[in-house]
């Protein structure tokens, strides 16, 4: 058989995030994206997927409140700071902020013209804020209590602004009267939700005095009280064309078998029960869910319970419920035959797992992943769009591990071990549990299912102890879970068990344990076979290879090692992780190894070499969990930082990448050569600086140093620069200006540039002072060097003059002068006077000896000896005035 080609790199995809850990959420006009808060942060999240589209940092400030403008274009935040801020979505910058209330800000709402802003506050109070300004335009006092919702009239030309309180009231200001216009106080607890019906007449307000009252918004007059039989957390209008209105309506009249009123009000409320209810004007509940869609946890009490918010999409997307353990779930509407209306959970979204402590693959193409978090439930996700697709429920502890399997017959099986000490089986189908097995005296921290035969597994315990149980006689009828039976028993090791694998072959099961032991034994009737020591910690995984007879573990003395199961021999170690390896599988048809561990690092091994190829760093904290595909080879990791990352081979990808790069720097390389052979210098230029090439681009600018009537084209190329290039540019002649061979042409181009792009131009570049700040003192110092050089040459004007070697020229000596009075402006007066006084003791000695041996070989030569020293001796004075 063919080797496969081995894996060099993975590309890696975050599918599932924490972007919601419970407080305040807000969703946007369309319903395409929702704001809401995480910890210190604030992510904008797409609905669609649960992706997290940008993350505002709120600092140190824990976020209570948040609004958007009708617009979606901005986000207005508060906190225990009682900072209020106002944030652009499409820059992430915070606009403007100021302080706000005595208190934290509870609740927040933007007027429907999006120009004012009212907040709650803890402190009793009602503020209407000036968005463009940050100034308060209204100051509203008589609460007495916390006020917990807010509500603007959603008609603009009515300034109605509602407040419901602690205080079991909800109070009206007039913003134009700027007082108080009613106070309605029908409730006998919280206030906690607040709607207006679309012709903007009515006000239902609900609480948790379980009722919600029903509002005429002309007289301020209480039209009805509706009883719920629970604390209701949300109502919800429900707009006249939706989705919602249009099923309620015909139930409504088929219920009634008379005609209705022309503008039925209709509404939804959600609560502590966790179930989604509708009503109509007439107080009766039109429709009701059979069972509630919510997770429930041991230890959740029953404040904790149900739904906290709800908010009908627009656009019939649906209804958005917010559960108290930060899950999103969206309703959408069906059509059942008898012409009424059934409610379907069509989305669930998961905003906050904690730690992630074991996934498997799901699904004939993989497309689902089965998640093991640190509750009581195992959350199957679909990998297309993250949502949770179903909840396996029944273990009253959480759940350790999982393990996954597909019959011959197509269907797919999901074993898990839990804390509760016993082993549950699920058929994934029909999402419920079809066997329980029970004995173990401790947690269940490892399971596996059969490789080949797939009618039995094996699960490990905390009690020191491994089981085989055996699922022959299961049914599909059953409606009750069948009692899995243990085959065999044995106790392996003197610590937890850590991990357990079963040969390909179901000949074999390997464990691993806190012992720092890992055995062999020989399935079905647990035999053992062989230990492996040499381990300094705890084994945390072990995996059979799928080729040789050959077994890793991975350790908390952060190494990977490979037995011999013939002789429990160490094949090889693999060193390179800096904290516990947590999980290693094999790769590549045995051939590559891939680990992840506590250090939060995911690595990829050859087996031949045993050399680390690739490492990847897309964890925050430790990686529990690590699935890897049987088809496709992609894997998955999962851990404390509550990340899952979805890894594709991507070697191919990259490989043809480099090579299509490569392919085109070899066509543009001929273009750059053509250009040059053309002296189409201005091409030439732009093509250089594309395939980043400066020794080329150097070489082109001294070619146009030489050739001055190639001016043209440089200016034409220099135009074309953009401000990026710019800076560039600049780079590049930074470093030339450092070297004399080269600085010539430096000075050139900054020439050039500085008469094509004006200063003020260029300095907006960004990061472009730090290049110019390079570029000052090298050009100081060729200057000076010039001038320098300048000044020599006044001494050989003067001496060749003395020699009656040249003519006196009177003008050009004037203007050399007056030149070096210019040039010695900023020079110290005493090192002039230096100078000055060494320059003409060495003109008197050269004249006298001029005047003597002018005309004789012999004097010549002393005259050309006492120059070189009069040379010298000026170049001393000159670096003594430097």
């Amino acid at each position: 058989m063919a080797s496969l080609p081995l894996k060099n790199s993975y590309g890696c995809e975050p599918v599932l995030q924490q972007f919601y850990s419970g407080g305040p959420l807000v969703v946007s006009s369309d319903g395409s994206f929702i704001a809401c808060a995480c910890g210190e942060s604030i992510n904008i999240v797409d609905l669609s997927n649960a992706s997290i589209k940008s993350t505002i940092e709120g600092g140190s400030d824990t976020i209570t409140a948040l609004a958007l403008s009708p617009d979606d274009k901005l986000l207005f935040s508060s906190g225990h700071s009682r900072e209020i801020r106002v944030w652009d979505l499409s820059t992430l910058k915070c606009l403007r902020s100021w302080k706000g209330h005595d208190g934290p800000a509870i609740g927040m709402a933007c007027h429907p013209s999006g120009g004012l802003l009212a907040t709650a506050g803890a402190d009793r109070k009602v503020l209407v804020w000036d968005v463009d300004g940050g100034f308060c335009t209204h100051y509203f006092k008589g609460h007495k209590g916390v006020v917990s919702s807010i509500l603007f009239h959603p008609d603009t030309d009515k300034s109605l602004l509602f407040s419901g309180s602690d205080d079991a009231t909800v109070r009206v200001w007039d913003l134009l009267a700027k007082k108080c216009v009613a106070t309605l106080d029908k409730h006998f607890s919280r206030v906690t939700s607040m709607a207006i019906t679309s012709d903007g007449s009515t006000l239902l307000s609900a609480g948790r005095d379980k009722v919600v009252n029903l509002w005429d918004l002309r007289d301020y007059s209480c039209k009805l009280t509706v009883p719920t039989y629970e604390m209701v957390e949300a109502v919800c209008a429900i707009p006249p064309g939706s989705a919602f209105y249009s099923f309620l309506s015909s139930y409504n009249q088929q219920t009634k078998k008379k005609k209705c009123r022309s503008l039925e009000i209709y509404f939804i409320t959600v609560g502590e029960r966790g179930i989604v209810r509708m009503w109509n004007a007439d107080s009766a509940c039109l429709y009701e869910q059979k069972s509630s869609d919510v997770t429930i946890s041991s230890e959740m009490d029953d404040s904790k319970r149900g739904f906290t918010a709800a908010t009908v999409l627009p656009s019939n997307q649906g209804l958005l419920c917010v559960t108290a353990d930060q899950q999103l779930l969206l309703y959408t509407t069906v059509e059942v035959p008898e012409k009424k209306m059934e409610l379907i959970l069509s989305k669930r979204l998961v905003g906050y797992n904690e730690e992630i402590l074991d996934l498997k693959f799901l699904g004939e193409e993989e497309q689902y992943l089965a998640v093991a978090t640190n509750i009581e439930q195992v959350q199957v996700y679909d990998l297309s769009s993250m949502s949770c697709s179903y909840v396996l429920a029944g273990h009253s502890e959480i759940v350790l591990c999982l393990d996954t399997c597909a019959l011959n017959s197509g269907k797919i099986l999901i074993v898990t071990g839990s804390k509760d000490n016993s082993v549950r089986l699920w058929d994934s189908e029909s999402r419920c549990c079809v066997g329980v097995g029970t004995g173990h005296m401790g947690a269940v921290g490892a399971v596996a299912f059969s490789k080949k035969l797939r009618n039995f597994l094996v699960s490990g315990s905390s009690d020191h102890t491994i089981k085989v149980w055996s699922f022959d006689g299961l049914s599909d009828d059953a409606e009750q879970p069948m009692n899995l039976k243990a085959k065999a028993v044995v106790a392996a090791h003197g610590k937890d068990i850590n991990s357990l694998a079963v040969a390909p072959n179901d000949s074999l099961v390997c464990t691993g344990s806190q012992d720092r032991t890992a055995c062999v034994w020989r399935l079905p009737d647990l035999v053992s076979v062989v230990t492996f020591r040499g381990h300094k910690r705890g084994i945390w995984s072990v995996e059979f290879s799928p080729v040789d007879q050959v077994v890793i573990t991975a350790s908390g003395d952060k190494t990977i090692k490979m037995w011999s199961i013939s002789d429990g021999s160490c094949l090889k170690t693999f060193e390179g992780h800096t904290s516990s390896v947590l999980k290693a599988s094999f790769l590549t048809r045995g051939a590559q190894i891939v680990s992840c561990g506590a250090d939060g690092l995911v690595k990829l091994w050859t087996v031949r070499t045993g050399e680390c190829i690739a490492t990847y760093d897309k964890h925050e904290d430790k990686i529990w969990a690590l699935a890897v595909g049987k088809k496709t080879e992609m894997f998955a990791t999962g851990g404390s930082d509550a990340l899952v990352n979805l890894w594709h081979d991507s070697t191919a990808a990259e490989r043809e990448e480099a090579f299509r790069k490569e392919e085109e720097v070899v066509l543009r390389g001929q273009e750059l050569e053509n250009a040059v052979l053309d002296a189409d210098y201005t091409k030439a230029i732009q093509v250089a600086f594309e395939l980043r090439r400066p020794h080329k681009l150097f070489e082109l600018f001294a070619s146009v140093c030489r050739k001055r009537e190639a001016e043209l084209q440089i200016e034409k190329a220099l135009h074309a620069l953009g401000k990026e290039e710019i800076r560039q540019l600049l780079e590049y002649v930074r470093e030339w200006n450092t070297k004399p061979k080269l600085c010539h042409v430096a000075q050139f181009v900054l020439f050039q540039l500085f008469n094509i792009h004006p200063p003020t131009e260029i300095i907006e570049i960004k990061g472009i002072s730090d290049v110019l700040e390079g570029l000052i003192p090298y050009t100081q110092r060729h200057f000076s060097r010039i001038d320098r050089l300048v000044r020599s040459t006044f001494l050989l004007d003067y001496t060749l003059t003395g020699m009656s070697v040249i003519e006196p020229d009177t003008e050009a000596r004037e203007v050399k002068a007056e030149s070096l009075v210019d040039s010695n402006v900023h020079q110290d007066a005493n090192d002039v006077v230096i100078t000055e006084n060494v320059a003409k003791e060495q003109i008197e000695s050269e004249g006298k000896t001029a005047s003597k041996k002018r005309k004789s070989h012999k004097s010549r030569e002393s005259s050309h000896k006492k120059e070189r020293r009069a040379d010298q001796t000026n170049a001393a004075a000159i670096s003594l005035q430097a």
